[in-house]
């Protein structure tokens, strides 16, 4: 009987410990998760991912990639949406970080792959559409997936507008605001240097009078003392 009590007491206390691990087990997978999340791989088409281009001109289509754990055989593919049916554009492998990608395949004509070319960024995998035309507008997925982050994907897309002519844009609106406000701020600076002047001219009227109010006074005091002197009466001479 003491031995299966003994039993029962190690299996509940096993039970509690068990227990007591699981959240902390739970919290410690979400750390790591979350850690991962932050590491993980991203495509960029920078801050403005569109374009309005002239037809016949020869545009750039920006991606870079960036992972914090580093890269090895990062795949790349540019892809055209074609009314929803995604055509490759070029695509292929960078072994490691500083390396260029060899080879790269293109599969669309007028297409160069420009990315490497800036040492300052080694991470850039643009590329380059000469001479466009309507049927290259579109939406166009720079896609990258890095084995070393088991798999992980992400994908970034670059808008292109073709247009007969660039629109010429009105800034009627821009010249009053901007005029509005540079006359708002001389306004403003012509009231302060009036304000100053005034100031100033106040400031030395009444130095002035207090200037003239010490001569005054000093004046008067001399006027006294040489009166009382002249007015003092003498005394005589005793025979």
């Amino acid at each position: 009987m003491e031995v299966q009590g003994s039993g029962a007491e190690e299996s509940r206390s096993g039970h509690r410990f068990c227990g007591t691990t699981r959240p902390w087990t739970g919290l410690i997978v979400t750390l790591l998760l979350s850690v991962w999340s932050a590491q993980g791989l991203e495509m960029s088409t920078g801050k403005v991912p569109f374009m309005e281009a002239l037809n016949g001109s020869t545009v750039l289509l920006p991606c870079t990639y960036a992972s914090c754990i580093g890269i090895k055989n990062l795949y790349f593919s540019w892809q055209y949406n074609d009314n929803g049916t995604m055509q490759k554009v070029c695509e292929s492998v960078i072994p490691y970080d500083g390396m260029e990608p060899h080879p790269v395949n293109i599969f669309r004509s007028r297409v160069e792959f420009v990315g490497n070319s800036d040492p300052k960024n080694v991470n850039n995998i643009s590329i380059l559409i000469w001479n466009i035309t309507f049927d290259d507008a579109g939406e166009y997925t720079c896609f990258g997936r890095n084995p070393k982050e088991k798999g992980k994907n992400h994908s970034a897309i670059f808008t292109l507008v073709v247009v007969d002519e660039l629109r010429v844009v009105d800034n009627t609106l821009t010249i009053i605001i901007a005029s509005a406000v540079g006359g708002a701020i001389a306004l403003l600076m012509t009231f302060m240097l009036v304000k100053n002047f005034i100031l100033f001219v106040l400031f030395k009227i009444e130095e002035k009078k207090k200037i003239e109010c010490l001569v005054t006074s000093s004046a008067e005091e001399t006027n006294n003392v040489s009166g009382s002197k002249a007015s003092k009466p003498t005394t005589p001479k005793k025979k």
